[in-house]
């Protein structure tokens, strides 16, 4: 990916949602409870790159024994629409988790979601390349009347 050798910012007029969701493996040695779980993301994360009706903007994940995911969205409503949805990955996912697993303590999931509307966040990236908001926000360069938190987040 190209790294941007400067100070952007990355905006977005319209709210969107964020959503930070991921798994704990408590028992390594139960790989039967949790590598099935493990697989389901990616076959969900497919499914939302290959269908923007679906309101996905995008995300990155990152693996180790907490494995995260963080997620942008167009609102609220497309992540809840596509979690319900009996047509889509998440909830025949989510169903065998429940049967297979459910608080027996052999692996932890979680999720935590926010809505966010202009003028309500800010953000800075230097010399990276395009990253989390600043993949599916617009970046604009850092100039006198956005070079600080406060003037970034009106």
């Amino acid at each position: 990916m190209h790294v941007i050798k400067d100070r952007v910012t990355a905006t977005r007029d319209e709210p969107f949602c964020l959503f930070l969701i991921g798994m704990r493996i408590n028992n390594f040695w139960k790989i039967h409870k949790w590598l099935p779980i493990f697989f389901q993301m990616p076959k969900m994360m497919k499914e939302l790159e290959n269908d923007k009706s679906l309101g996905y903007l995008g995300g990155e994940s990152w693996f180790g024994r907490n494995i995260i995911s963080v997620q942008y969205w167009e609102s609220f409503e497309h992540l809840e629409n596509f979690a319900k949805s009996r047509d889509h990955s998440h909830l025949p996912a989510w169903q065998k988790f429940l049967k297979n697993v459910g608080v027996n303590g052999d692996v932890g999931i979680w999720h935590e979601t926010y809505e966010i509307k202009k003028g309500s966040y800010e953000n800075i990236y230097a010399n990276m390349p395009p990253f989390l908001l600043g993949k599916v926000a617009n970046l604009n360069k850092v100039t006198s009347s956005n070079n600080s938190a406060r003037k970034r987040k009106s």
